[in-house]
């Protein structure tokens, strides 16, 4: 492929990716306003822990999702399975729009909420195996690191939107607004540019490694063939994003939270703090996939890793401090910075580790699962430790699980090297 038709490919996969991943993230970031809405018992940490617990229940959906769209992708296409994922965010994001509150329909709002949100994470969970092989099949053997690493550049992309438009609207509306009607409004955008994500994967190429695999008549495997055929490269992807995926949600989701419920920075500044230091996290991405192109993802991510153990007390507890806005913001940004290895080359690593008949399978399966349960668990734990007054119970937890993830690390062969994706 020319180097203009690997990035016409990329871009249309990538763009998708921070649909998804908006329509996703823009729970988190509105539940600030919308827990009072649909949750209205208790004071704001048990109204926010509530609307975490959701956001769990979309976790536990996504293996199911990575499971039904992983066999689907790895048999009938990467396409296919990208637009069905993003056709099915979209239904979520407008169900969750125009869903009345408790004052109107009682317990039927958390019921539609929680609905809404197993749908978003079906689709979610075939969409992050989908994609990111996707884009790694597509990005060619010398810069497959920098390529892919798009896939989280997209993926934070998402959050980012999430977050600017939230800051759009919280200087366009007061606070009763935004309460009232204001958060529902990202949410319908959600699913308006989830339907023209559609439309633009329609129009992509099909990857060549699944067209390949298919002109050669090579049967797709399932969850026997991933378990017995690669049981450590399954248990791998679980390690690594066990680590990997808590930490990143406590700085990509929780964050927002833990500035305002626990450093006493007010919701806009919170808002802001996030958003500029997800926009340069999200900016280091590629040059940190061009540098595993040329050491090796191994070191990259234990470098990450290693980082991470020794500084993610050290950060949450200065920010509980309630630091001045500056700080706080270099505090955000360092720990982002400290997980780029493992943010910009999760998705080539996971994808490299398998052959194309289970790829999508592969790397979407057990990343769904380890991200349910250390992922999606991370804001109801840590606001659960903050509601029994042991905060810092969260931060050791956390630091636990980043040195689980770097043991794994050193299990991990070099798969700059050892790839099997050999369809460039």
């Amino acid at each position: 492929m020319t180097v203009t038709q690997r990035f016409k490919a990329i871009f249309a996969g990538s763009v998708g990716n921070l649909v998804q991943w908006y329509d996703w993230y823009i729970y988190s970031s509105a539940a600030l306003y919308f827990a009072p809405v649909f949750f209205p018992k208790g004071d704001k940490t048990a109204q926010l822990l509530q609307a975490a617990v959701v956001f769990f229940v979309g976790f536990l959906a996504r293996p199911i999702g990575a499971w039904a769209m992983g066999r689907y992708g790895d048999k009938v296409g990467r396409k296919a399975a990208l637009k069905l994922a993003v056709a099915m965010m979209a239904g979520g994001s407008f169900a969750i729009a125009i869903s009345p509150g408790a004052a109107q329909i009682g317990v039927w709002a958390s019921v539609i909420l929680v609905l809404a949100r197993i749908f978003q994470g079906l689709s979610l969970g075939g969409e992050y195996g989908a994609s990111a092989t996707y884009i790694s099949e597509m990005a060619g053997r010398n810069y497959r690191g920098f390529w892919s690493s798009f896939n989280y550049v997209t993926l934070l992309g998402g959050n980012l939107l999430a977050l600017s438009l939230l800051i759009v609207l919280q200087g366009l509306l007061t606070g009763p607004e935004m309460s009232r009607f204001g958060w529902r409004i990202p949410f319908l955008v959600g699913s308006l540019l989830a339907v023209f994500a559609y439309w633009l994967r329609a129009r992509m190429e099909e990857s060549q490694s699944f067209a390949a695999a298919k002109a050669q008549g090579v049967k797709s495997g399932g969850v026997l063939t991933l378990i017995r055929q690669h049981p450590r490269e399954t248990l791998i992807i679980m390690g690594l994003t066990a680590g990997g995926t808590l930490i990143f949600y406590v700085y990509t989701v929780y964050m927002q939270k833990f500035l305002t419920n626990t450093a006493g920075f007010t919701v806009s500044e919170a808002t802001r703090i996030e958003a500029a230091a997800l926009f340069l996290f999200m900016c280091a991405q590629p040059l940190v996939g061009f540098i595993s192109d040329k050491v090796g993802r191994k070191l990259v991510l234990a470098i990450s890793f290693a980082g991470g153990v020794v500084a993610t007390y050290p950060i949450l507890s200065a920010l509980a401090a309630k630091p001045s806005m500056e700080v706080a913001f270099l505090l955000v940004l360092g720990g982002m910075l400290l997980q780029t290895g493992y943010s910009a080359t999760g998705s080539v690593v996971k994808a490299e580790l398998f052959p194309t008949s289970v790829r999508a399978l592969g790397v979407g399966l057990p990343y769904a699962i380890a991200n349910a349960l250390f992922g999606g668990s991370a804001e109801s734990l840590a606001l659960w430790f903050k509601s029994i007054g042991h905060e810092t119970g969260f931060y050791i937890y956390a630091s636990v699980m980043l040195v689980f993830a770097f043991l794994v690390t050193l299990w991990l062969p070099d798969t700059r090297r050892t790839s099997r994706i050999i369809e460039d």
